[in-house]
């Protein structure tokens, strides 16, 4: 077989050799060590944490290293594209922090743009790089066409709308079958494939594979060790029909192309492995380090675990914003499970980015990341507590604006009120934690706004209405708007002693039987009526928010449901 002539057949519009491509992509300039990264997406729906999880190991281990972390844009499945896709998950990643050093990018025009010199970064448009290196593998005899004709691709699209562009060998159930008919599939003249080509029946190139399945193949991996994997027997498809190539193809050109020294992806790639090692072999290629992270998962109803699925709340990153969640809680909490050693670390940096965090793969699990939604929530108090009631106002704006309307009005309607609630028990040591994501904003704020506020009886146990009530009343004799804090609960004290409450706690708690109750008992009468809840931030500070005339209205209100 004259390879050379069968290269030229298939590829005749091919000038390019392999060394041109290299010239336009120069080994980088970098510092010894430096690593180069991707996140490489499908456009074909949204970001899921998965994407979340992988790309934060690519920024963290370039930029700890001072090298280059880069977007590809893996769409070469034109079938499944979803419109727009694209777009939205550089949006997305960007609201997550991904600050890449360049790749697909999105331009002033609001659509997609290079940024780099090592593009284009959608695979796409990258084609004819693609075809110079498959023409150079049929020349080597490393790879074959298979051809379908047009009728038998058109049968076999109707049928399979998903199915990649394959010979009929692979519609057999038998491995054998498989075996015998890709063998004979690798049997045919120049002459027949000059017919081919004059009838312009399209093709797909496979790989002509020298490997034995029955042996086994060492490679390393980063978080798993040593692995040894079969050898790769199969002549996978290298080109589909219409002249794209497959995920294994475009991958093992573009990370040599554009430099990458580390791939991580999920493990369910493990199997494409021996795949990958065979193609670096055949192209002559260096081949990058690997890291395979373990899957996501959750717990079931009974308590085990599952891998995280599209059915899942939790998997779309849409559910986390739409539920109100921090980006920087969400990248926070995925640190917790990237690196067993990070809660420690945040505890002797509770100021620092999590960005400062010496994150390394030598700390990562191999088995199952667990999504906590518990741990989220204590991650997303921690952060927002820390935060100024400035910051949460501003994050929180274009949240409601987006998720709750009517409540976004009534923030922006009077930012200084809202400032003010937000500033309650925030800074020091121990500041309040109320908030985990947006969506509890409104019903912490709910009782300082007449449009929310909701009028709650659930008064402390044990007291009847007449105490109550009686309480309520002896407040509002004394009640002055102007009176300080230290007065303000005097005040309070001085009702408890006239009704038989202990105003001191070291003596109800010497003596209970003694008294009615304590102070805190008077003071949760009032928080009731005015708050319409049994636990709230200060009270002082609640009633100087509200003013004078909604604090005697609401309690006024209270005293007469109560009659």
């Amino acid at each position: 077989m004259d390879y050379n002539k069968l290269a030229e057949l298939l590829f005749p519009n091919v000038t390019d050799t392999c060394e041109d491509v290299e010239r336009r992509y120069p080994p980088r300039d970098l510092p010894e060590g430096a690593k180069v990264t991707r996140f490489a997406p499908s456009p074909t729906g949204f970001i899921h944490l998965g994407g979340i999880y992988g790309s934060m190991i690519d920024e963290r281990l370039a930029h700890l290293s001072d090298g280059v972390f880069y977007l590809r844009i893996e769409d070469t499945d034109a079938k499944r594209e979803v419109p727009g896709a694209a777009v939205e998950l550089i949006k997305t990643l960007a609201e997550y922090g991904m600050e890449f050093d360049e790749g697909a990018a999105i331009g002033e025009d609001g659509e997609i743009c290079d940024k780099g010199n090592y593009g284009p970064y959608r695979q796409s448009e990258r084609a004819h790089i693609y075809h110079v290196y498959a023409k150079k593998l049929v020349s080597e005899g490393k790879a074959y066409p298979v051809f379908t004709t047009k009728e038998e691709l058109d049968q076999l699209n109707a049928t399979d709308k998903k199915a990649e562009v394959k010979s009929k060998v692979w519609t057999e159930e038998s491995a054998s079958a498989q075996r015998e008919e890709m063998l004979k599939q690798r049997e045919f003249t120049l002459e027949e494939v000059e017919a081919h080509v004059a009838a312009g029946d399209p093709f797909v190139l496979r790989i002509l594979s020298e490997g034995d399945g029955e042996k086994k193949t060492k490679v390393g991996d980063l978080v798993r060790g040593a692995l040894e994997l079969p050898e790769n027997d199969e002549d996978f498809v290298l080109l589909k029909s219409d002249g794209i190539p497959t995920y294994h193809f475009a991958h093992a050109i573009d990370d040599h192309l554009m430099g990458t020294t580390h791939v991580i992806r999920g493990e369910e790639w493990l199997p494409s492995l021996p795949k990958h090692l065979q193609l670096f072999k055949y192209l002559g290629f260096k081949m990058p380090k690997y890291l395979h992270t373990a899957q996501i998962m959750k717990l079931d109803e009974n308590g085990n675990k599952k891998k995280l699925s599209k059915r899942d709340m939790g998997l779309d990153m849409k559910d986390y914003k739409r539920g109100g969640y921090l980006p920087e809680c969400v990248c926070e909490y995925i640190m917790t499970i990237l690196n067993s050693n990070y809660d420690e670390w945040r505890m002797q940096n509770p100021e620092k980015s999590y960005k400062e965090f010496p994150f390394s793969f030598k700390k990562m699990s191999n088995s199952g990341a667990l999504l906590d939604f518990a741990k989220l929530t204590d991650v997303s108090k921690n952060i927002i507590s820390r935060l100024t009631a400035e910051e949460v106002y501003d994050k929180l704006l274009p949240w409601a604006e987006q998720y709750d309307p009517g409540f976004a009005s009534v923030l922006a309607a009077d930012k200084a009120k809202a400032i003010r609630i937000l500033s309650i028990g925030r800074g020091g040591k121990k500041p309040r934690k109320d908030l985990a994501t947006w969506a509890d904003a409104k019903p912490y704020m709910a009782l300082f706004y007449d449009e929310f506020f909701s009028v709650c009886d659930e008064y402390p146990e044990n007291f009847d209405k007449e105490c109550i009530s009686g309480a309520l009343k002896k407040f509002l004799e004394t009640y002055d708007f102007s009176d300080d804090m230290n007065l303000w609960f005097e005040k309070v004290k001085k009702i408890a002693d006239e009704m038989g409450f202990a105003s001191d706690m070291k003596a109800y708690k010497a003596s209970p039987e003694s008294y009615k109750g304590n102070v805190a008992d008077i003071s949760s009468f009032i928080r009731v009526a005015v708050t319409g809840k049994r636990s709230s931030p200060d009270m002082y500070e609640v009633m100087q928010i509200l003013g004078n005339d909604t604090v005697v209205s609401r309690i006024n209100d209270a005293i007469a449901k109560l009659s």
